[in-house]
């Protein structure tokens, strides 16, 4: 399978660590959204929405937006489990994860912060103020949807939360979103980034990354 990523996505940082916690090989294939490689025609036919991930099955099947991607993973590799199968248990897990995934990160997204910039005539230092604004928002939810006495978000395994949640940590500290008003969300990245296959996933990691300052 190829995994089209780019190293600091944080969507692409949770198909990763998935695909690492299920033992599921993958070829990584760099996307680099600074650069504008999502809107080569090339890699629009794969993925019209020109973003990442996109996931290439050994079929040649594609698979777009990463909670597809996820779902189908999970699916198809069912252990370990990234979703319980008790309902309410379930339910709660994807209200967590999806508070991060469709509150949080739509907002903090750079085609969005393109358009605050290039329309609005917001400066860098507005543009970092509204991503902080809004990811301050989502995990003072997420503080309160996750259990308080477990490793992980709500079990002592990861599941799909906190995958989610770990990667939009790294972004939180990419800029500079103070963290300490959040001890859950701090111990679940602590405890997730203790894993080997989701600390093989952090964009440091990857084959693209890039030595930043």
């Amino acid at each position: 399978m190829k995994l089209y990523s780019y190293w600091r996505s944080t969507t692409s940082y949770r198909v990763r660590a998935a695909l690492n916690l299920k033992g599921v090989p993958y070829d990584t294939i760099p996307v680099d959204l600074v650069a504008g490689d999502q809107r080569r025609d090339d890699y629009a036919a794969l993925n019209p929405g020109k973003g990442v991930p996109t996931l290439v099955l050994n079929n040649g099947t594609v698979l777009t937006q990463s909670m597809a991607i996820l779902d189908y993973i999970d699916a198809t590799w069912p252990e370990p489990a990234l979703l319980p199968k008790d309902a309410l248990r379930r339910a709660r897990v994807l209200a967590a994860a999806h508070t991060v995934a469709l509150d949080i990160h739509p907002i903090n997204n750079l085609r969005l912060i393109g358009q605050l910039r290039s329309r609005f005539g917001a400066t860098a230092e507005q543009t970092t103020d509204w991503m902080c604004y809004w990811m301050a928002q989502g995990f003072a939810a997420v503080e309160t949807m996750v259990d308080p006495q477990s490793t992980f978000a709500f079990d002592e395994s990861p599941d799909l939360a906190d995958l989610c949640i770990v990667a939009q940590v790294y972004n939180a500290r990419r800029w500079g979103l103070d963290l300490e008003p959040f001890p859950n969300v701090l111990r679940i990245e602590t405890n997730a980034l203790a894993v080997p296959a989701i600390a093989a996933a952090h964009p440091d990691q990857q084959p693209d990354a890039k030595v930043t300052t």
